[in-house]
């Protein structure tokens, strides 16, 4: 990826901090669907989740893998307010793809350890944003910097 180096440290503080994403996808009939999910992230700024196949956002996702993120740590101020807006695919990852992503869920996340049977019969899915818009009302109100990444 191929951006200011500023913009990246802020958005991987801001994924360092904040552990819930809000997945949107569509249903079949068009209509939007918003899921909270906890995520981990790699050094492109690829987003991964763990869910079942069988959740509707997934059911979505196979018909679709076109997906908007969005990540944003709790503020009460809206002067403080921060965030990412990112639209990209998604994919389900297999083989040494899924045990990296179980791996690095479960250093992120370590309670899941008893959840361990749940977490392994899991599907891993990557995120892969292909662009990026950083909200920061703390450098003023609606400073934002965007990236397309494809």
């Amino acid at each position: 990826m191929n951006f200011a180096p500023e913009l990246r440290q802020a958005i991987s503080a801001l994924l360092d901090e904040t552990t819930t994403l809000t997945l949107a996808t569509l249903d079949p009939g068009g209509g939007p669907r918003a899921t909270p999910l906890y995520f981990v992230y790699d050094h492109e700024l690829r987003l991964t989740f763990l869910s079942e196949a069988s959740t509707q956002h997934c059911l979505n996702l196979a018909a679709d893998p076109r997906a908007a993120v969005a990540v944003y740590p709790e503020e009460s101020d809206w002067r403080l307010l921060r965030g990412l807006q990112m639209r990209g695919r998604v994919a389900a990852l297999v083989g040494h793809d899924r045990e990296q992503a179980l791996a690095g869920y479960r250093s992120r996340f370590p309670f899941v350890e008893a959840l361990s049977e749940m977490v392994d019969s899991s599907q891993p899915y990557r995120f892969a944003p292909d662009w990026i818009r950083y909200l920061d009302n703390r450098r003023g109100f609606g400073f934002k910097q965007e990236v397309q990444l494809s």
